[in-house]
């Protein structure tokens, strides 16, 4: 007679996802070797000009310069830190409003699912550097032409996520909510809309990183205005190639400084839904 398999050793733990300080600890390792090798490549090895390739000390200096120094960029920097915050924030929060209403209503009506839906998955597609021109064919070299290409592509994808989110809430939380009395706008926002968050947030995210990559792109071509995407182009006109590259750092930290928050608000969310398990 065949012996059966034994059954699984339900008392062996489960396998941990790593803490906290230990992820920490390996970013901090792996910038530490970036850096590393980004100086052995320019002022040991000298491999490229300093006019080509910079060294890590004179990124720095311009991010120094940028922010607190006495330089030819004094306060630059910052100014122009605050001034893409204002316009980026702006327009991150009127597409957020707009983009749930709009997954709203599609996720309650089928037509508009069918046509607004299709229509906003075909737009997603397209790179956000390709609506600057008719933003600034429309509105004109100025701000209200970056603040449309920051709207849209925040739209976007808070639309479609929201949609998404409430398409595949569980059939039977619908059949509960109706079963308890709710319908129409009540079931949708006392019921479907809370157990759709988790999603929700997600495209949160990602709509968020959609705009703050729209905002430089369109930044670019607004001369005078105090922005990052102005810096990168006075950059690349005084052939600056340090104050280009302190300009893409500052962009890399901030955008991830605020995907980190996002992200936590995410797994907080997660966690309080069940959804993950906080180790």
């Amino acid at each position: 007679m065949t012996a059966l398999p034994s059954p699984p050793d339900l008392t062996q733990p489960e396998r941990r996802t790593p803490s906290r300080w230990r992820v920490l600890s390996w970013q901090i390792l792996g910038l530490a070797l970036i850096l590393g090798v980004w100086w052995l490549v320019t002022d040991l090895l000298k491999l490229y000009p300093p006019y080509v390739f910079p060294s890590p000390r004179a990124v720095w200096t311009e991010i120094a310069y940028g922010l607190w120094g006495t330089g030819p960029q004094d306060g630059k920097l910052l100014a122009a830190i605050g001034g893409s915050l204002r316009r980026v924030l702006t327009g991150y929060l009127i597409a957020v409003l707009l983009g749930g209403l709009a997954g709203l209503l599609m996720g309650a009506w089928l037509p508009l699912r069918a046509t607004l839906g299709a229509y906003l998955t075909g737009l997603q597609s397209i790179p956000s550097i390709a609506f600057v021109p008719f933003a600034i064919l429309f509105f004109g070299l100025n701000e209200r032409a970056v603040l449309f290409v920051v709207i849209l592509e925040g739209f976007i994808p808070v639309a479609l996520a929201v949609s998404g989110a409430l398409l595949n809430v569980p059939p039977a939380l619908r059949v509960a909510g109706r079963t308890l009395g709710a319908s129409g706008p009540g079931l949708m926002l006392r019921v479907l809309l809370p157990a759709a968050l988790p999603n929700v947030l997600t495209g949160l995210r990602t709509a968020w990183s959609f705009a703050w990559r729209a905002l430089v792109g369109g930044e670019l071509l607004i001369a005078g205005a105090k922005s990052l995407g102005e810096l990168l182009e006075v950059g690349r006109n005084t052939a600056n190639v340090a104050l280009v590259l302190a300009t893409i750092l500052i962009i890399g930290v901030i955008g991830g400084l605020f995907d980190a928050l996002l992200r936590r608000a995410e797994g907080r969310v997660r966690r309080d839904y069940g959804l993950e398990v906080q180790t």
